[in-house]
C-alpha cells in the first residue's frame, strides 16, 4: 500500500461557488479533469454525502483507458469536496482520497488540493504532471466570465 500524496495550491479568478461546480457537475468534471491527451466520460455521478461517482479516461492516441470511481465523503457548497477514488484495475490497488478546500479571496478563490493514497505503482511526478495539466483546464473552464 502506498502513501504517495500529492498537494496543490492555486488562486482562481473564479467565486469559490464556480470551482465547487467544477466539483459536482458531471459535464464539468469531464471537461477539465482528464490530463493532456485524454478524454473522459463520466458514467454515474451523484455528489450527495455517501454516495458515489465513477468515470474513464481514454488515451486519445492509443484508444486505451481506465475507469475508476469512489464515494463522496464531504460535501460543502463553495468551501469543501473531500471524496475516494480506486481505479478499476487491480494492478492499481488501495484507495485514493482528495481533500479540496476552497476559500474566498479578494481575487476570486484559493484552493488546496491534497491527494493521497496514490498506488506505488503511479510515479508521484505522473501525478503532479497530470494535476497541473487538469488545473489548467479548471482555470480555463471556471475564470471566464460569459455573459448569456
Amino acid at each position: 500500500m502506498s502513501t504517495n500524496s500529492v498537494k496543490f495550491h492555486r488562486v482562481l479568478t473564479a467565486p469559490p461557488s464556480r470551482v465547487y461546480k467544477a466539483f459536482v457537475d458531471a459535464d464539468a468534471f469531464a471537461r477539465w479533469l482528464p490530463p493532456d491527451g485524454f478524454t473522459a466520460k463520466v458514467h454515474h455521478m451523484e455528489p450527495v454525502v455517501g454516495k458515489t461517482w465513477r468515470m474513464s479516461f481514454t488515451n486519445f492516441t492509443t484508444g486505451n483507458g481506465h475507469s475508476f470511481g469512489g464515494t463522496y465523503l464531504e460535501l460543502v457548497p463553495g468551501e469543501r469536496v473531500r471524496y475516494t477514488s480506486k481505479f478499476d484495475d487491480p494492478n492499481l490497488p488501495g484507495e485514493m482520497e482528495t481533500s479540496v478546500t476552497l476559500r474566498e479571496v479578494f481575487c476570486g478563490t484559493e484552493m488546496t488540493i491534497v491527494q493521497s493514497g496514490i498506488p506505488a505503482l503511479i510515479p508521484v511526478e505522473a501525478c503532479y504532471l497530470g494535476w497541473q495539466q487538469s488545473l489548467q483546464h479548471l482555470a480555463k473552464l471556471v475564470e471566464p466570465e460569459i455573459p448569456d
